[in-house]
């Protein structure tokens, strides 16, 4: 009986959530450059990446990242810091998975259920009510508490 391998060992790689060589073609420029002050950079950035990815993917905390990545204190500083990186990264990666599909690069058409309308619709009702008693709960409160101070002003 043969072993069944993962996805990621046939693609050389060590979890499902690392980057291919391809990937990081891809998204290596759009990382930051280092500062120009303080310590030089030492970090692989694909790997640190990779720790990233591995903690968005897995869902997993950041102290449970496996030995083998960078340090959780390293990954999670780049994860903050390279702030608006990542919408960078997803929407690099976003089109060239739609243009090697065959497809545009930004989808021209969407398509929302009978279902989802409804539930959405439903759901807002609900929001706005809420708020609005919010609101007639507050002014009467004001209403009281003022009428109140000026009756214990007045006397």
């Amino acid at each position: 009986m043969e072993a069944r391998t993962s996805p990621c060992q046939c693609r050389g790689l060590r979890y499902p959530s690392d980057l291919s060589d391809a990937e990081w073609v891809l998204i290596a420029p759009l990382i930051p450059p280092a500062r120009r002050r303080g310590r030089r950079r030492s970090i692989n950035e694909r790997e640190d990446l990779n720790a990233i990815f591995y903690v968005l993917v897995t869902g997993c905390q950041w102290q449970a990242l496996p030995k083998d990545l960078p340090p959780k204190s390293t990954a999670h500083f780049y994860f903050q810091d390279w702030d608006g990186t990542l919408d960078r990264i997803h929407e690099a990666l976003y089109v060239a998975v739609r243009e090697a599909a065959g497809r545009e690069a930004s989808p021209s058409d969407a398509i929302i259920d009978s279902q989802s309308a409804k539930a959405a619709q439903k759901g807002a009702h609900r929001l706005l009510l809420r708020a609005s008693m919010r609101a007639r709960r507050s002014r009467a409160a004001n209403a009281t508490s003022s009428s109140i101070r000026s009756v214990s002003c007045s006397a």
